[in-house]
């Protein structure tokens, strides 16, 4: 009886050293991911009035858990039944990504100046949809953001055995909501923490200074995180392209991976932005006569 206990638990314990082990592969492989993750996700959390950043990043938290418990599992399934589907999906993934990107590129060229001039008069009465409509956007980004994070994490445990596997891609599917959201959250709250600070019962010494610093930083931030969240949407749909199309892949081998996955990226954004402006014309043109 004794000696069956201890087995189960060398089982358990070998196990677990193999998950641990493959855990730590698998997120290495994922970093990229992760970071381009936070980056998109931080912008698309921010912008919002302060009593409201919380529950919008709470509500685009659990869209993103309820991500991952339909991709996890499905993820398997296909992978037994039908493996291409997880390339099929993950190149149209890439191609709401890279439209995502490019429009925004667009709008802030063609439409910046009329933005600012009508966020103020819009504001109070779109306010609620706006916020429903980003987080929409947020949960829909993060889910095209989590195929790719559980494929790669799959891909690196597919010699493993099937337990291995399950646990390996839960952890990291499980890093890829609480460790990306949880950053985001310290993010869009630095400037209360700053405030914070600047009204201690220390009026003079490091820590106003500090939340000086922390309130100035912010918008920085914010600005930064718009830019990188943009471009990180266009690298990771021109990677999924490039790592995906064999074509794309061998295609012009002397120019550097990243320029190409911009390239592809742009290309992909330009062409579905293409393709839904027309949709969108020919579906007002037939809206017209019946007026």
């Amino acid at each position: 009886m004794a000696s069956g206990i201890f087995a189960v638990l060398d089982d358990i314990a070998m196990l677990m050293d193999d998950v641990a082990l493959a855990s730590k592969v698998a997120t290495k492989k994922t970093a990229g991911i992760l970071g381009d993750d936070l980056a998109v996700n931080a912008e698309k959390a921010t912008g919002f009035v302060s009593s409201r950043e919380l529950p919008v990043l709470w509500a685009i938290t659990k869209g993103s858990f309820i991500n991952k418990l339909i991709i996890v599992p499905l993820a398997f399934i296909l992978n037994v039944i039908f493996p291409p589907a997880i390339i099929i999906a993950l190149l149209v993934g890439g191609i709401y990504l890279a439209y995502e990107g490019v429009e925004k590129i667009l709008h802030w060229i063609f439409h910046r100046n009329e933005h600012t001039h009508s966020v103020e008069e819009t504001h109070a009465e779109d306010s609620e949809t706006e916020e429903k409509a980003k987080v929409k956007s947020a949960i829909s980004t993060d889910f095209i953001l989590s195929v790719e994070i559980v494929i790669i994490a799959l891909g690196t445990v597919l010699d493993k055995p099937l337990t291995t596997q399950i646990i390996t891609v839960a952890i990291v599917s499980l890093i890829a909501t609480v460790g990306v959201y949880g950053l985001v959250a310290m993010i869009v709250r630095m400037d209360d923490i700053g405030y914070k600070l600047i009204g201690s019962d220390e009026k003079k010494g490091f820590a106003p200074k500090l939340g000086q610093f922390l309130v100035n930083l912010l918008p920085k931030i914010i600005r930064l995180l718009s830019v990188v969240g943009t471009i990180a949407l266009i690298l990771v749909a021109g990677g999924i392209f490039e790592h995906n199309i064999e074509f794309l892949h061998k295609l012009l081998p002397q120019v550097p991976t990243i320029i190409k996955e911009v390239a592809y990226g742009i290309i992909a954004g330009l062409l579905a932005v293409g393709a839904v402006t027309v949709i969108k014309k020919i579906i007002s043109s037939f809206r017209k006569p019946g007026k």
